[in-house]
């Protein structure tokens, strides 16, 4: 299980997306780099 860096239980599925599909996320939120996913913007 991974940490609640971020707050918000929809992002927490979009990372949890991410990281199953190895896809980046499009998002200015800085606390998607804690769960170590690529973020772009």
């Amino acid at each position: 299980m991974k940490p609640f860096h971020h707050r918000d239980p929809f992002d927490r599925l979009l990372v949890a997306q991410c990281l199953e599909q190895s896809v980046p996320i499009v998002s200015a939120d800085e606390a998607f780099d804690a769960y170590g996913v690529q973020r772009l913007w």
